[in-house]
């Protein structure tokens, strides 16, 4: 079983305006999840350094960031991280540059956790409906390019409002959603922009991480998914 979370994390800034990187940290240890896609993980202005301190992550968390060979400040790509289990190993890591008309990015991981080879893509897609399925395509291209197929699991803030339209109905015929639930607004969720979809596994539970920790540290709750490859 592999428990896979997506967490939108606001660049580290909780709803009482306060940007605290130790707290994020903390609401994935309550999650505890063996992959972790992120999203704003990185500053918006200057160097655009990652918000979680390098140490943070290895001296003070079960994780390890991937590297994706870019700017040594970020973590990632375009805002885009991803944490893996201290033990896993990293097969193949990759940044994709998505169709946007602002600086936008996904990033791809192929991941050995336990006995389980599997492929795992973080994102963060555009605000326009018409950049969104742009970018659901050129990701779709992407996995089907890749060499050899794996049990794959897509991740992300989506900032898609419909249920099942737009970028959705491009994801949604190879890859469905699972059934997490609204995490936006973390004051009140109403809106399911954040999304996992999956393709080879077998979904065992799935969910919204409500804690009260987690109601101040983003304003996005992270979701998360049990699954086991098929």
């Amino acid at each position: 079983m592999i428990k896979v979370v997506s967490y939108n994390m606001h660049k580290g800034i909780g709803l009482d305006r306060r940007r605290d990187p130790r707290r994020i940290v903390d609401v994935l240890r309550e999650i505890d999840g063996d992959v972790v896609a992120l999203q704003e993980a990185d500053r918006r202005f200057g160097t655009k350094a990652q918000v979680i301190p390098h140490a943070l992550v290895e001296d003070h968390s079960p994780w390890h960031a991937v590297s994706f060979g870019h700017d040594r400040a970020s973590m990632g790509w375009h805002g885009n991280a991803m944490l893996v289990r201290k033990g896993s190993t990293v097969r193949a890591a990759t940044s994709l540059h998505l169709p946007a008309l602002e600086p936008r990015g996904a990033i791809r991981a192929d991941v050995v956790v336990g006995a389980a080879a599997i492929r795992i893509l973080g994102m963060h897609l555009d605000l326009s409906g018409l950049w969104r399925r742009r970018q659901a395509r050129a990701i779709l291209a992407h996995i089907d390019a890749c060499p050899a197929p794996l049990p794959t699991v897509l991740m992300g803030d989506l900032n898609e409002w419909t249920a099942r339209g737009g970028c959705l109905h491009d994801f949604g015929r190879d890859y469905p959603s699972v059934p997490t639930g609204p995490s936006f607004h973390a004051r009140r969720p109403v809106g399911r922009l954040d999304r996992i979809m999956t393709r080879g596994f077998r979904v065992l539970g799935c969910g919204v991480h409500d804690s009260a920790l987690a109601r101040r540290a983003s304003d996005h709750l992270p979701i998360w998914a049990m699954l086991e490859p098929l």
